[in-house]
């Protein structure tokens, strides 16, 4: 499958034949089951009850064992106590962390990256590099990228664009990190879940041959 390739100024430039591996049909439940775990991976154990034995104060009886007439407590931190500790509370120990295989999770990638081409949300550009790292000139060469029929929507927000860097560039990081609209990742690190949460992928040829290799392992 041939697909077009547009220069920075939002031109066609040529066409490129798109890796095979791409071409995949749709997988719901592959993709549910990456996606996920992935999500699941990144969330964050922070709830944490206190039990008896750590919430602050009680070192001593609060009155004696017998005698006041009153039922008999050890310490005011006990649960049933307004201050206590928590009976059964969630713990930071918890680990919400799922196993994914290298492969299926490739294999999600090229799915969804079919799909993107698909729904024409993939962008191939010849190129992409800028001749500063100002914010402005990133702006401006996105905005005539929008002026591409199928992607018009390319800097609307939240962010609705992922732009695949084939290799790290700091000036083109710090030229986009500040554009609502976009994120950066290099197409070695990137996963099924950064590509799910994006309308449209903007990618140079070469980010696209770089990830084709990837997901063909």
């Amino acid at each position: 499958m041939n697909i077009q390739v547009y220069n920075q100024q939002g031109k066609e430039s040529g066409t490129m034949e798109l890796p095979k591996v791409f071409e995949s049909a749709w997988n719901a439940d592959l993709v549910h089951q990456v996606v996920t775990s992935q999500q699941a991976n990144q969330r964050p154990t922070v709830a944490h009850a206190k039990g008896r034995g750590e919430v602050r104060g009680g070192g001593r009886k609060p009155w004696q064992q017998k005698g006041t007439g009153r039922a008999r407590h050890g310490s005011i931190r006990s649960p049933i106590w307004k201050g206590g500790g928590v009976t059964h509370g969630p713990l930071k120990e918890r680990s919400f962390k799922k196993k994914i295989n290298r492969k299926m999770a490739d294999r999600a990638i090229a799915v969804v990256i079919a799909a993107k081409v698909r729904d024409h949300e993939l962008l191939v550009l010849d190129e992409l590099s800028f001749a500063s790292s100002k914010t402005k000139e990133a702006v401006s060469v996105f905005t005539q990228l929008s002026t591409i029929q199928s992607f018009s929507g390319i800097l609307a927000k939240p962010r609705r664009s992922l732009v695949l860097l084939f290799k790290h560039q700091p000036e083109l990081v710090r030229a986009l990190r500040n554009v609502e609209a976009i994120e950066v990742k290099e197409a070695r690190n990137a996963t099924a879940l950064d590509f799910v949460n994006r309308k449209f992928i903007v990618a140079p040829r070469a980010s696209i041959e770089l990830l084709a290799k990837r997901v063909s392992r």
